[in-house]
């Protein structure tokens, strides 16, 4: 495969195509385990990013995962749905005592857990945000603000950022900014518009958000008919934080233009980053929030979107009509995930959890010339390796290195863009574990720079 296509794959995670990943799967030994990754590789579709896969799990618990043999791993992936950590008791006892009452709730019929939810939900965020939509996954949460963005606009045309991800589904690709998701599957959903997003390091805006303001500006005033701006209000795959300015700014160029403003929240809301949504940082409001992941407390698939009181005008056209709509486990196991946060003060242990985690980080940039760049907050970090701190050429041959020396002693996370280590633990982690993890992590990185 040509370096220039390899390098448009190592986007969304590490990729499965590296020798690393051939060397991995020929290290285990266990003979159920490989019995298990020969049956999933025979049943199973194989796709990138995910297949071989790794390991064979058998359980999870807190900030662990566990394999078949016994192995442990504390999961800094998690794939983001591990807020509350894993098999958090309460929420464990509140969907098994659902279970024994409503499972499922029929269309045109509703139930007290999904309105609970909503309550909620609308209940922690701003102003009018008030109107709930469920339904089963991210994707097809903005596939939904999508839609209502067209319906309040009458615009179909959509601006989101180069390398953002909205989601697998066609509609969520067509939108996304991720060359590897859209790889055999033109013709594209038409009217979208891409701009480079706003970056602190490398990138043709690095560290000048004014030019990507610009650019943006740029691109809704030639349009002319921009119905929506859908964006990642912090950029979850390789960690990037814009400034506050730039959202202000941003924001206020989408009310200029008659802009709806979609922001997807699916894996960094409920407090990955310190507060419970992600915009709070910015002082400013989305027109339409896309929320999921997490949102089943790592258990069950949750999703949705929040948008204001006055667009509940369309009650003559079908949004979502998802079967699970208004599903009483996923809303019992979302409201569980809310009242969870709130009750265990989670916010405030992970700002505590923050400032620690970029002492730590800080001092690893200081000893390791690897590490070209580190940047986060609340527990989601990003460290990006380079081979020279002046070039910044990636080290994605010491990037893979890193994450398999990790997974070899107990650590698992993903590499993402090639060379950046996405640190993302349950919410819950002690600081044990996470001393535990970062200990792990540094005998890594010093064996890579040696």
């Amino acid at each position: 495969m040509k370096q220039d296509k390899l390098q448009n794959k190592r986007t969304e995670g590490d990729i499965n195509l590296t020798a690393a990943r051939k060397e991995w799967h020929e290290s285990i030994t266990d003979p159920k385990t490989l019995k298990l990754l020969e049956k999933d590789a025979r049943f199973f579709f194989h796709q990138a990013l995910s297949t071989p896969c790794l390991d064979v799990l058998g359980n999870c618990n807190g900030a662990h995962i566990e394999n078949i043999s016994g192995k442990r791993y504390l999961d800094f992936h998690g794939n983001n749905v591990h807020q509350l950590g894993f098999s958090h008791p309460k929420l464990v006892k509140r969907l098994t005592e659902q279970l024994q009452g409503l499972s499922f709730s029929t269309r045109r019929y509703t139930n007290e857990p999904a309105i609970k939810f909503a309550e909620k939900l609308s209940s922690l965020l701003p102003s009018d945000l008030n109107r709930v939509l469920m339904t089963p996954n991210g994707s097809s949460a903005i596939g939904i603000a999508l839609k209502l963005a067209r319906a309040i606009t009458g615009k179909f045309k959509v601006v989101s950022f180069w390398d953002s991800f909205h989601g697998a589904s066609l509609d969520a690709i067509s939108v996304g900014g991720e060359a590897v998701f859209r790889e055999y599957m033109g013709p594209m959903m038409p009217g979208v518009e891409r701009v480079p997003p706003p970056v602190t390091y490398r990138g043709i805006f690095e560290g000048n958000e004014a030019k990507c303001l610009e650019h943006l500006e740029y691109v809704f005033a030639k349009e002319g008919d921009i119905g929506a701006f859908v964006a990642e209000t912090v950029r979850n795959t390789d960690v990037q934080l814009p400034s506050v300015g730039f959202w202000k700014e941003a924001r206020a160029l989408c009310d200029k233009y008659g802009v709806v403003l979609i922001l997807d929240e699916i894996p960094i809301a409920l407090g990955r980053t310190g507060k419970m949504f992600a915009f709070e940082h910015y002082d400013i409001e989305p027109d339409i929030l896309c929320l999921g992941k997490g949102l089943g407390g790592g258990i069950f698939p949750q999703a949705c979107i929040v948008t204001r009181d006055r667009y509940n005008t369309f009650p003559d056209i079908s949004l979502g009509h998802y079967t699970h709509e208004k599903s009483p486990l996923g809303a019992m196991a979302a409201l569980t995930t809310l009242e969870i946060i709130e009750d265990e003060k989670i916010l405030h242990k992970v700002a505590g959890d923050s400032l620690n985690m970029c002492t730590s980080m800080t001092i690893l940039k200081e000893k390791y010339e690897l590490i070209g760049d580190i940047r986060g907050r609340g527990l989601l970090w990003g460290v990006e390796l380079v081979t020279d701190r002046e070039t910044k050429e990636k080290a994605v041959q010491q990037a893979e290195q890193v994450m398999y020396e990790c997974l070899k002693n107990g650590l698992s996370f993903k590499v993402s863009a090639g060379n950046v280590l996405q640190l993302a633990p349950a919410l819950t982690i002690s600081r044990k574990e996470l001393k535990e993890a970062l200990i792990i992590l540094e005998n890594a990185l010093e064996s890579a720079s040696n």
